[in-house]
């Protein structure tokens, strides 16, 4: 599918999405090797966003396993429909079936749950499917053990129906935003990927993608501020996605430029804690907002420069 990493990052692009060369190497790298991704970074930076737009580009069907602490392998990979398998045994015994023969089959696909992984390896679309495993670091060891057989072969046992091999090897993407160290063996299998904070270049092209109707002079000194806030001590510093929530709040508010007032009325678009908010308004908006404004100007000359 990608035959250069040129074509990965202007396929991305026609998407919405900046890919850095870094990562569109990974891309392809991935795609040629048939390895999965691992792409870590603080939340918010556009790593989920990388999957969404993987199937997008490819026409692969997009399948996600959110992770959490305690998921485990059934609600992962399959569990039988009781219900389903209950009621059966119903339907059998009120047709007078030879109780020999009753529940039969009732340990079989047609009363499988296919859960993200199983649903993955059976997937028979006219193109492999991306497997969006997220925030794989919100499981716990034992899930992650699970997901080193699963990765390696692609292949699953189901006692009662036997192996199940991939009709296509998913494209697999994984996420992490560090909440706690992922183990090394499943690193391991993977092509690594940080996604950092953009810089204030990168970001403003990212904006103007995503939000093309938005004034210069605002998606300019937007960037502009939110470098400045990542520079700030807080628990959570802002990242893309919050830059596209304030950006979108501003248009909703008729804003073309920045002032002291609106940023401390839109801080709630920004920060998700309220001890991060009161750093803020402490952090003398009315300085920040200047600054954002004077590097505007050079800001904006620099991204006119980069499109060419």
């Amino acid at each position: 599918m990608f035959q250069s990493i040129d074509e990965i990052q202007n396929a991305f692009a026609t998407h919405h999405y900046i890919a850095d060369k870094a990562l569109a190497t990974t891309i392809y790298l991935a795609h040629h090797l048939k390895k999965p991704i691992f792409l870590e970074g603080e939340p918010g930076v556009g790593k989920t966003e990388v999957a969404k737009v993987m199937a997008d580009v490819t026409g692969g069907k997009l399948i996600r396993l959110q992770c959490y602490e305690g998921l485990d392998a059934n609600n992962a990979l399959y569990e039988w429909n009781y219900t389903k398998q209950i009621l059966q045994l119903r339907i059998d015994e009120a047709r007078g079936i030879d109780k020999e023969l009753i529940g039969a089959d009732l340990f079989s696909e047609a009363f499988l749950l296919k859960r993200p992984l199983l649903e993955a390896i059976q997937s028979d679309g006219n193109a492999p499917p991306v497997l969006l495993i997220d925030e794989v670091d919100r499981s716990d060891s034992e899930f992650e053990a699970f997901l080193l057989e699963i990765l390696s072969d692609f292949q699953i046992t189901i006692p009662e129906i036997g192996t199940i091999h991939a009709k296509h090897i998913p494209a697999v993407v994984l996420t992490s935003n560090r909440t706690r160290e992922v183990h090394e063996a499943l690193k391991r299998r993977c092509l690594y990927q940080w996604i950092d904070y953009p810089s204030a270049e990168k970001e403003l092209s990212i904006v103007k993608t995503k939000l093309p109707h938005i004034n210069d002079v605002l998606a300019q000194q937007l960037c502009n501020m939110m470098q400045l806030f990542r520079e700030g001590d807080y628990y959570k510093k802002p990242g893309v996605a919050e830059t596209l929530d304030w950006g979108l709040a501003l248009i909703a508010l008729g804003k073309d430029a920045l002032d002291p007032e609106v940023v401390n009325e839109t801080l709630g678009c920004i920060f998700k804690y309220q001890d991060d908010i009161q750093r803020a308004q402490e952090a003398n908006l009315g300085e920040l907002v200047n600054q954002a404004k004077t590097n505007e100007k050079s800001g904006m000359a620099d991204w006119m420069h980069q499109r060419g």
